[in-house]
């Protein structure tokens, strides 16, 4: 089929096999919503069992193939064990959607080393270990594959209020994402980022009211933000599917700033 012809083909997931980790957040339900109605089969994966149990069934509501697990991506094993868990439901992995991670606030002198370290487990190290597991099962079956990792606006600018974690962690983040594009471009597994920065979400929902403390801050953060809004979680349904279908078999190594156009400025 001549995709120049028929370009909408170029974004079909149908009966792709996508194992989405952190389901339950923000952006994995997003990313839950745009591949499980666009008709891939899902594998969700969080660690809040309630929370994972909604977005499983509203999945399924779609007419979505759905298989959920309630882990969290820990540590190697636990991590083999959800690639496997995948090929065992539906014979084959394609797609790699790591939207997992954390992010705990405090200036330098207040941070225990401990908690930047933990940062950085659920935010680099997790993202390594799902894309090794990942990347493996793929390049055993020969057809390359899709492996989208979650970055942010902070892996290229820094934040005055406590981020040397996050910042920290999610530069790490695209450094994996450049790192992987270039050793597993001959595969045909693509690697890349996406990197929002504010978009609406149980944790930012605050910054949408209609207070004086939210307007202060929007009016500062937007100052900065050419599109002159906040993000919406479908901003970031467009990037996720390009990235997770055909459309993108060109493009590796990429950080793709869904951000309004804050870090063009």
């Amino acid at each position: 089929m001549n995709v120049l012809t028929n370009p909408l083909s170029m974004f079909d997931v149908k009966d792709k096999v996508a194992l989405i980790t952190g389901a339950s957040g923000a952006f994995g339900m997003v990313a839950a919503r745009i591949l499980g109605g666009a008709g891939a089969k899902l594998i969700l994966v969080a660690g809040n069992q309630e929370a994972l149990d909604e977005i499983t069934s509203e999945c399924r509501d779609m007419g979505a193939e759905v298989t959920a697990i309630n882990k969290r991506p820990l540590d190697e094993e636990t991590c083999n064990g959800l690639v496997a868990e995948a090929v065992e439901a539906y014979g084959r992995l394609d797609i790699l959607v790591v939207a997992s991670g954390m992010n705990k606030v405090a200036l330098i002198n207040d941070m225990a080393p401990e908690t930047f370290t933990s940062v950085m487990d659920a935010n680099v190290t997790q993202s390594w270990l799902l894309a090794r597991a990942a990347s493996g099962q793929m390049k055993a079956q020969g057809e390359g594959g899709k492996i989208v990792l979650v970055s942010s606006a902070r892996g290229l600018l820094g934040h005055p209020a406590g981020y040397t974690a996050y910042c920290a962690s999610k530069a790490a983040t695209d450094g994996i994402v450049k790192a992987l594009g270039c050793e597993l471009g001959p595969t045909g597994i693509t690697v890349n980022a996406i990197a929002p920065t504010v978009f609406r979400s149980p944790l930012t929902a605050w910054m949408f009211e209609d207070t004086d403390k939210a307007k202060e801050v929007r009016k500062g953060f937007l100052s900065r933000v050419p599109k002159g809004r906040l993000g919406e979680p479908e901003d970031l349904a467009g990037p996720l599917l390009f990235l997770a279908s055909k459309a993108s078999d060109f493009y590796t190594g990429h950080i793709l700033y869904a951000d309004g156009g804050y870090t063009a400025g």
